[in-house]
């Protein structure tokens, strides 16, 4: 009898490590926060959020959010001599999206547990709100003086000898005007972590922002509703 029940639990061990095994590797929910850079953005193009459940074996279930800063291809920095700081020539406007967004997440390839790479198939659609605001910048009204304000930029008014340097940093934000629009991407992920619990890797691929009416950004330039994108995201967030 004792011998039996040791043949049976060596015969039913591997069985058990390898089940134990696809339990570590399993989630039924997993939420992320990420670093965004992409082709319409500067240094830093914004932030992401998102939470997924799972539907069922390799398919998820995603709730986005979306934090970017949009610019115009053809803006570029210009320092004059005797300025404190640099200023976007012809800029009149940032955009600030918000982009909210459900999709789907396949994965496509799921790592051994404790190693390798999760490689997950993403694609999500949804609402944008853009926040239309007024690009603040410096002025020296008086070359005579040392005297200075900050006021919205209009490149009819005032002239580059004028320009200090931009504005404070989200200045002019209480001002925006309200854009509606939709967004739309699909993108592959890699995860590389390591543990159960914790998820670090990233995401790359393409998005499309259109919204209902031209957005200015920029005078006398090409402004456009549409805003198609390429972009990596770096991210980290946790499993359970």
């Amino acid at each position: 009898m004792l011998k039996a029940l040791i043949v049976c639990i060596v015969l039913c061990l591997p069985m058990m490590v390898m089940a134990q095994n696809r339990d570590l590797d399993d989630y039924h929910s997993e939420f992320i926060w990420g670093i965004n850079k992409n082709t319409a953005g500067g240094l830093i193009g914004g932030f992401v959020f998102r939470k997924s459940q799972r539907i069922k074996e390799g398919l998820y279930q995603s709730y986005g959010l979306e934090v970017m800063n949009v610019k115009h291809p053809q803006e570029f920095q210009l320092r004059r001599n005797g300025a404190t700081n640099s200023f976007i020539l012809g800029k009149v406007n940032y955009l600030y999206a918000i982009r909210l967004q459900y999709g789907r997440e396949l994965i496509l390839f799921k790592k051994a547990p404790h190693q390798g790479v999760e490689i997950k198939l993403n694609t999500a659609v949804g609402p944008s709100l853009g926040l239309l605001a007024p690009y603040y910048i410096e002025i020296q009204p008086d070359p005579g003086t040392l005297n200075s304000r900050r006021v919205p930029y209009d490149p009819s008014v005032h002239s580059v000898d004028q320009i200090l340097g931009s504005g404070y940093i989200l200045q002019g934000i209480t001002e925006s005007q309200l854009r509606i629009g939709a967004n739309a991407k699909a993108s592959l992920s890699f995860e590389l972590g390591t543990s159960k619990n914790n998820v670090t890797g990233f995401e790359a691929g393409f998005l499309v922002d259109a919204y209902t009416q031209e957005i200015e950004l920029m005078s006398a330039a090409n402004n456009r509703a549409v805003f198609p994108t390429a972009f990596i995201t770096l991210f980290y967030g946790s499993r359970r």
